[in-house]
């Protein structure tokens, strides 16, 4: 391969080392992001099981595909209304210290690669439930997506430190 072909090809391993993946979500109407590293699975969450005594934000527990998941309803976590709709609600799997958990979402999006370019710290302006579960914004062309921080939205040694 010549000079020229190696160019080239540092040039497009720059451009996808300047992107992040992202499974989008939305919860109560807003866009949110999870980086693609951390999604293991997307599945409907049936089956739910209550767990006495446990923080609101969890759904249950139930099993997918032979193992145990704790359920984590995203809009509890983030201090908002629950589901009124009477829609099926969807659950993204996440993977954690050998734990499965699923977050539970009103719809599962697209993926996304995203320019760096346009990522931001969280805004001064976001709420304070918020802005501890979060790792700032990306700005697309007709919304704002916000991206969870998956380990502060999965510690729920604080109960209720979104609400």
């Amino acid at each position: 391969m010549g000079a020229r072909g190696m160019t080239a090809d540092r040039k497009k391993d720059g451009a996808q080392q300047a992107t992040e993946g992202f499974v989008t979500v939305v919860a109560a109407g807003q866009l949110f992001g999870l980086k693609l590293n951390r999604v293991r699975d997307v599945f409907v969450p049936r089956g739910l099981s209550s767990v006495p005594l446990a923080p609101r934000e969890v759904a249950g527990l139930l099993n997918l595909r032979g193992r145990i998941v704790t359920a984590i309803d995203l809009r509890l976590r983030l201090g908002l209304d629950p589901r009124a709709d009477g829609m099926a609600p969807v659950a993204v799997g996440i993977e954690e210290r050998g734990e499965l958990y699923g977050l539970i979402v009103d719809k599962v999006g697209d993926v996304l690669r995203l320019s760096r370019d346009t990522y931001e710290p969280n805004p001064v302006n976001l709420d304070a439930r918020w802005a501890r579960l979060c790792a700032g914004v990306h700005r697309l062309d007709h919304d704002l997506m916000v991206v969870l921080d998956v380990n502060k939205v999965l510690d729920l040694t604080h109960f209720g430190a979104a609400a």
